[in-house]
């Protein structure tokens, strides 16, 4: 049954999501077309370049991608209390960076002197554009119109470019969330477009090893992995920390690199290499058994619904919302 967005994206439950939102055309959204020959690689950095853009405007921050051929994956933080922190002038600089703004807002910033009803009709201006600065429906919005705008251009042509309406996954907890980033970056590995990660193109976890490698002060720590757990990470994406940074994913990199690059090498038959037997640390200390874990990554799309999390957590989290089951329990 379809829920509307406002049931799906409860921000008082968590601020990670994954997002999805697929071509509808057979035109691809980027990569090789084999009914036209044609290469629409470029496209991939259309919308790596504005997501990013999207995010430095928005309290929203960017912790994992995947660009394919006709569709995206997106895992994103919402940053309410970032928002709620702006200035009234921080808010109308980012709104203005995508949207014409409003003549009431541009007298005032003229520093023209406005009644007392043009006031209250400013600051009314300003909290809904706050509150549409950490909506993930406006993100998307924009994203996806953007993408559409440019694509229809190049190719001449008018009409729907998205299936329809993103598609959300609420990320309850850290299993889910680790879980979804690495299902999200393994991608190309799962559909056999790369054989490693370092060739997984245009994904996050390619970005940060490029970044990894590419800094030097990373390199000269490589000797000692517990001196280097919070090196040097991409900034237009959300870094990897400890629990204890609230503006951090809860996790270090180097435990999420090693994980990731152990997960391809048993779903994906074909990659060369040696598989060890021995579970990454981070299995280990979040108790998350081998079989579980790769199953759930293998088949994240399909185990779960639009919830993600542990067992007890999903039937928390029904009850809240006076829903008896989501699939993912049982």
């Amino acid at each position: 049954m379809t829920r509307a967005r406002k049931a799906l994206i409860d921000l008082s439950s968590t601020s990670y999501y994954h997002l999805i939102a697929r071509c509808v055309r057979r035109a691809f959204l980027c990569g090789e077309d084999k009914y036209t020959g044609k290469n629409f690689d470029h496209r991939r950095t259309w919308l790596v370049e504005r997501m990013k853009l999207l995010s430095s405007v928005f309290a929203i921050d960017i912790a994992a991608y995947a660009i394919m051929s006709n569709h995206y994956h997106l895992v994103v933080k919402v940053n309410r209390q970032q928002a709620f922190s702006w200035s009234d002038n921080e808010v109308i600089a980012r709104w203005y960076k995508l949207y014409k703004g409003s003549l009431i807002i541009d007298k005032q910033l003229n520093g023209d002197t406005l009644s007392e009803a043009e006031q209250l009709l400013a600051s009314e201006l300003v909290e809904k554009w706050r509150a549409r600065l950490y909506d993930i429906s406006w993100f998307m919005k924009n994203l996806n119109e953007y993408i559409a705008r440019e694509a229809n251009k190049e190719d001449s042509c008018t009409g729907k470019y998205w299936e329809g309406r993103y598609k959300s996954q609420a990320l309850l907890d850290e299993t889910a969330l680790l879980s979804c980033m690495a299902y999200v970056d393994l991608n190309p590995v799962r559909a056999n477009m790369a054989n490693n990660l370092e060739d997984s193109d245009f994904t996050s976890i390619q970005e940060r090893i490029e970044h990894f490698k590419n800094t030097k002060s990373n390199a000269k720590k490589i000797e000692s992995k517990q001196q280097y757990r919070t090196p040097n990470q991409p900034k237009s994406l959300k870094p990897f920390g400890v629990r204890e940074h609230e503006n951090a994913l809860p996790f270090s990199l180097l435990d999420y690199l090693e994980l990731v690059d152990w997960t391809g090498r048993h779903v994906h038959p074909k990659k060369r290499g040696y598989i060890s037997n021995s579970m990454p640390s981070i299995l280990v200390s979040l108790r998350i058994e081998k079989a579980t874990w790769l199953n759930r990554v293998q088949s994240f799309r399909s185990y779960y619904g639009n919830f993600a999390g542990s067992q007890t957590t999903l039937r928390i989290h029904a009850a809240k919302n006076d829903v008896n089951w989501y699939k993912g329990v049982g």
